[in-house]
């Protein structure tokens, strides 16, 4: 099945970019990391996933401290144990589940059908551009204020948070516009040097800690102070636990990037033991790493750090483990460290941006919901550059009032993919990890109500994103209603012998369009008859009946599959697709590739109204036939000598 493309200028093809052999960057789909032999072992793509994770430690202990005060160690051990015992088991079947790089959502579309299935993934995607998004500009914003508290641009920069964040902005902008093919080198060398000068500043912590042997004990004292039952302590850890899910960030990412994962020589497209295993050790290391991380980091900066610095405008918001490398280690390691920082938080953002320009083409295009510009790089990248833009300036660029809108579209896909796998463990009857992930799901539900009740700005910025993304949705999936959205047309053996027998007799070879009712011979008898009266086709001039069965009309691109039947004498091909015109067209598109002249294809007229054929057509695939067909051969083919022709009688 041929037609012609319009030919492209230069720059056009340059900007639409998703016909490029090697477009290199983050994420890409499995095909082209094998073909482009961008597989790599999967530490390395740890380091890839770890720019977005492990960068949190720019911001999570301040973040923490403002939230629990000198409960923070506490409420982070919370968070490691749900970490480790919570999130990372729930992701390592997600990996398991989805080992092509469609992360939780695509288990949460299997488990629904038709369009719930789609209007549930279009509500996902609103909460995952809402994390990814805030990424974005959380850790811009971030990487400004470790620029601007640095005693070396502190004079020059200050009070320009807002202008150094767009900045940073439109320089990610450019280097996704140029192209991004060498991340995970870049990747590793960020990771290795932040988390490297991390530990130095950690164990320069806790050894300052070990010559103030009044630290440890004024810590306890001002928790005690405030709760004195130990269970008291807990709890008020427990509740402000989800102010802290900022560190939870990463795990949908890590198991986004599993196409690069390196795996073995044996493994299948359906069976790919080795990523997965892989995989789960990527999980894994990260979730450790971080853990033992975060602890540090949280009691280092409490027991050192006054409270007063943490608030905003103090010293240490926002940069405490900073803090304490220019003030245990000297400004020339503080200023290193803050340009590690600086480098992990940008990279952070870049991480978030790919994975947007991986998520939205994976989905939206393939549900005729964006336009086909969407499945290329560079016009997302300018799209999302100006919704980061917009978020900047709506936040004045400041990390702990974007905290808790990121904290909701991370929480959003946590919970989501732990509904997921325990409806996953239910529908395969395993009872005992349905249970287990019965309780991990309601930790996230409980984790993400409660933010919401605390942050609402997060759900709203969502909602803003739902909103825009279903409006742009129905709209797109009107204007590219009458595209040729079939990929290729597959025959069995004698759906082919049926057409290669008909090639051989008169052309043009003709077909009847026929919806099925009662299948048997009196049907296609009557129905042959009609179609020969109203359109004056003669007894010699031989048809074959063409039906189309739909198969799930919410569907956009897809594959058609054509059988065949011999009833009463009749030829009949039968094909599958989610949209009658469609099907039609494709079906014969492809005929007139196997064939010497166009074949011709006749239509009785719809006794339905036009408005209710409209609906008809966008929901359910069906509608009025005979136009919407000519249009998609017309648009599909702009020689009208080699278009396949409709006729209409009756």
């Amino acid at each position: 099945m041929t037609t012609q493309r319009a030919e492209r200028t230069p720059l056009k093809r340059w900007f639409l970019d998703a016909e490029e052999a090697d477009p290199g960057g983050y994420y890409e789909r499995e095909s082209e990391a094998k073909a482009q032999q961008h597989v790599q072992p999967w530490w390395r793509v740890m380091c890839l996933t770890g720019v977005d994770y492990f960068s949190t430690l720019g911001y999570q202990p301040g973040i923490a401290a403002l939230a629990a005060g000198a409960l923070s160690p506490v409420a982070t051990l919370v968070l490691v144990l749900i970490t480790l015992f919570g999130a990372l088991p729930m992701y390592r079947r997600v990996a398991a589940e989805s080992p092509h790089g469609d992360g939780s959502l695509s288990m949460l579309e299997r488990l629904l059908s038709y369009w719930p299935s789609k209007i549930l993934v279009l509500c996902l995607i609103g909460f995952v551009a809402t994390g990814f998004v805030i990424t974005i500009t959380l850790s811009a914003a971030d990487a400004s204020a470790h620029l601007i508290e640095n005693p070396y641009l502190k004079s020059s920069l200050t009070g320009r948070q807002v202008g150094v964040t767009l900045t940073l902005l439109v320089l990610l902008a450019g280097i996704f516009l140029k192209g991004f093919k060498e991340a995970i080198g870049i990747a590793v060398v960020l990771v290795v040097a932040y988390l490297g000068l991390s530990s130095v500043v950690l164990v320069r912590g806790i050894l300052e800690i070990g010559d103030h042997p009044t630290a440890f004990s004024d810590w306890i004292t001002a928790m005690t102070s405030a709760h004195s039952a130990p269970f008291g302590i807990i709890g008020a850890s427990l509740l402000v636990f989800p102010a802290l899910a900022l560190g939870l960030s990463g795990f949908e990412t890590g198991v986004v990037v599993m196409p690069l994962v390196k795996g073995d020589p044996t493994d299948t497209d359906e069976q790919p033991e080795g990523r997965i295993r892989n995989a789960r050790k990527l999980l894994t290391t990260a979730a450790l790493i971080m853990s033992v991380l975060l602890i540090g980091s949280s009691l280092v900066t409490t027991l050192l750090i006054p409270a007063a610095a943490f608030q905003p405008g103090g010293e240490a918001n926002g940069r405490a483990l900073a803090y304490l490398a220019h003030d245990l280690l000297g400004e020339g390691f503080g200023t290193v460290y803050d340009i590690s920082t600086i480098g992990i938080l940008w990279f952070a953002g870049a991480s978030a941006m790919a994975g947007l320009l991986n998520i939205v083409p994976r989905y939206l295009p393939r549900y005729g919901m964006a336009p086909d510009w969407a499945r290329s790089t560079r016009p997302l990248v300018l799209v999302l550059s100006f919704i980061a833009a917009v978020v900047t300036l709506a936040f004045r660029a400041n990390v702990d009032e974007q905290a808790g809108a990121y904290a909701t579209g991370v929480l959003a896909l946590m919970t989501s993919a732990a509904i997921a796998v325990f409806l996953t463990e239910l529908r395969r009857g395993h009872r005992a990890a349905a249970a287990f992930f019965a309780v991990v799901s309601a930790i996230f539900v409980y984790t993400i109500t409660i933010t919401i009740e605390q942050r609402p700005e997060g759900l709203v910025i969502a909602l803003v994103f739902i909103a825009l993304i279903v409006v742009i949705s129905v709209w797109s999936r009107i204007v590219r209603s009458t595209e040729l959205r079939v990929q290729r047309v597959v025959y069995d053996d004698s759906a082919q012998a049926i057409l290669d027998d008909a090639a051989l007799g008169p052309q043009p070879l003709r077909f009847i369009a026929n919806k099925i009712n009662a299948g048997d011979r009196d049907e296609y008898r009557a129905k042959s008859l009609d179609v020969r009266m109203h359109n004056h086709l003669n007894a010699r001039q031989g048809a074959i009946f063409l039906e189309v069965e739909i198969s799930d009309a919410s569907d956009f691109a897809t594959t058609v599959h054509v059988g065949s039947a011999v009833v009463g004498g009749h030829y009949i091909l039968r094909a599958t697709g989610p949209s009658v015109p469609n099907v039609l067209a494709a079906v014969l598109l492809d005929v007139r590739d196997r064939v010497s002249k166009p074949p011709h294809i006749y239509f009785e007229w719809s006794e339905k109204a036009p408005g209710q054929n409209v609906l008809r057509f966008l929901l359910a695939g069906e509608g009025d036939i005979p136009p919407l067909t000519h249009e998609i051969i017309r648009r599909a083919e702009p020689d009208a000598d080699r278009r396949p022709q409709v006729h209409v009688g009756g």
